[in-house]
């Protein structure tokens, strides 16, 4: 699934992510809890300000971003619409 990413650029561009876009859903960083590279993707584990778990992976060639897996966490922190 492509995915929004807000990204903090520091001696590279998209160095490591700060929020995720979700469709109309923003998803704040909490913690990155690893990341790795591939041979054509930089790979992610975040924690989300909501609690979940998410795997994104961006593709440096095209410069996309993609939710590769998502893990609801123990609690849900998303605002009631």
């Amino acid at each position: 699934m492509r995915i929004g990413v807000e990204c903090y650029s520091g001696y590279r561009a998209d160095e490591s992510p700060r929020r995720l876009i979700l469709g109309r859903k923003t998803v704040g960083v909490k913690e990155i809890l690893d990341r790795w590279a591939g041979e054509a993707h930089r790979y992610f584990k975040i924690l989300g300000e909501d609690g979940g778990t998410y795997l994104i992976r961006h593709d440096e060639s095209s410069d996309a971003w993609e939710l590769v897996k998502f893990e609801r966490g123990p609690f849900d922190l998303t605002p009631e619409e």
